[in-house]
């Protein structure tokens, strides 16, 4: 690739989750801060049908903070054949279209499900295709709850103490669970899809009258539903990035706090109310404590096979003051008003720097693997 020549950065965004519409505001933001001298943006839609559609940058930036998604665009798809000799990326499969497209870079900004779960880095990782962000088994395993705290937990980190239920069991003996949740955990409890982020499905649970409930709607997002001890706690969190040297620990910035003004920090919290909480940058934190959870930070993103970059979010108990693990996201919000940005422009670096760190991350791991041996030779 020549140094003048501009980067081409396919901007993956939508998706079949129920996160679908954050994504939307998650990639107006990456795209209204890409450096335009290094890079070209090349929108890429993924519809609520699964359909990939390439996008006209003018026209889905009219929806402002949330881009639009042309539903009449020429639908593509991802080639898989790297060697091929035209050097498709994008091949279109509408009827009688020759368009492709050569991308250099994805960046995926899709939250949830058959994205943030290692499902789109996996096909990326078929097509030989630079991507931002973690690979495929940091991925999945942040996005699954329940084992990425088990792994956390056998590192030594704490977590609050939790039971898993899977669908198929509570409907078999619902009674069961029941019990072993008011024996095990005490109420209030949070009830959480295993799969899902920004707090969709999420319930708290004060009495266990109104424990099937909230069970019957976190089984409507996924088959595994995690069922956790409520704490008195302050919620904090502490962004992460890959260091750019190979052997190089991670890097962390100030921690966060994020201060509910409903009763947790809900969907409607994170994105329909403005006033729904409140971000302090940095958290009031003494030195040590900050300190404490950044060192936290960089071992959970270490066990968890991290790349590129992720946030990891915390409990402080209030009474014993101590931090406890909840979870890390591997693809986190990226709107104009997400910490993860914000912690980062607190510590230093703009959203336009880190974007592009992002996207030179992506490249320097591509050519590394690249120089992998493929075959065994003797």
């Amino acid at each position: 690739m020549k140094e003048n020549k501009k980067i081409r950065v396919g901007v993956l965004y939508g998706g079949r989750s129920g996160e679908h519409e954050v994504s939307l505001r998650s990639a107006a933001s990456v795209i209204k801060n890409l450096d335009r001298e290094k890079f070209i943006a090349v929108p890429i839609a993924i519809t609520k049908e699964g359909k990939w559609l390439l996008q006209d940058l003018e026209y889905i930036i009219k929806g402002g903070d949330s881009l639009l998604i042309d539903q009449k665009a020429p639908q593509v798809l991802l080639s898989t054949n790297p060697k091929d000799s035209s050097e498709r990326t994008l091949i279109s499969v509408e009827k009688g279209e020759k368009e492709c497209q050569q991308l250099d870079v994805f960046f995926p900004v899709i939250h949830g499900p058959l994205c943030e779960d290692g499902t789109i880095q996996g096909l990326m990782e078929l097509a030989e295709v630079a991507y931002v962000g973690c690979g495929v088994l940091a991925s999945s395993v942040g996005m699954d709850k329940e084992v990425a705290k088990r792994l956390a937990r056998d590192v030594g980190l704490p977590i609050v103490p939790f039971v898993l239920v899977r669908r198929g069991e509570w409907k078999r003996n619902s009674s069961l669970y029941s019990g072993r949740i008011a024996t095990e955990l005490s109420y209030p409890v949070f009830v959480k899809p295993v799969n899902m982020g920004s707090s969709v499905g999420v319930h708290k649970v004060k009495d266990k009258e109104f424990l099937k409930a909230a069970m019957d709607d976190a089984f409507k997002y996924d088959t595994k539903v995690l069922v956790e001890q409520a704490i008195d706690a302050r919620e904090i969190e502490v962004a992460v990035l890959e260091n750019q040297e190979e052997d190089g620990e991670p890097l962390t910035t100030i921690p966060g706090e994020i201060t509910p003004n409903h009763e947790f920090y809900s969907y409607e919290a994170k994105y329909l109310d403005d006033k729904g909480a409140g971000l302090y940058i940095p958290a009031k934190l003494d030195v040590q404590q900050a300190k404490e959870v950044q060192r936290i930070a960089k071992e959970a993103f270490t066990v968890l096979q991290g790349e590129g970059m992720a946030r990891a979010d915390f409990f402080l108990d209030r009474k014993s003051g101590k931090f406890y693990f909840n979870e890390v996201n591997t693809i986190p919000g990226f709107t104009s008003i997400s910490m993860y940005p914000k912690l980062w422009e607190a510590s230093g670096l703009s959203y336009k720097a880190l974007l592009t760190r992002l996207i030179e991350l992506a490249t320097s791991r591509q050519n590394r693997k690249k120089a992998l041996a493929r075959e065994f030779v003797r």
